[in-house]
């Protein structure tokens, strides 16, 4: 996906958690970015399974 294609989130977390966060992404060999993007997929194809495709 081009650069262009790609929206820029903010997200507000206690340190902790964006730490413990940074931990789990750092032992899947991700960076917290590519970790979250995996996690948004999977809650995605999990909704999705259960009530069929979301409208693009």
């Amino acid at each position: 996906m081009k650069n262009k294609e790609m929206a820029r989130f903010t997200l507000r977390v206690p340190k902790e958690l964006l730490d413990k966060f940074g931990y789990i992404a750092e032992y899947e060999g991700r960076t917290k970015n590519k970790e979250l993007e995996q996690m948004i997929k999977a809650r995605i194809a999990d909704f999705e399974s259960k009530e069929g495709p979301i409208p693009e």
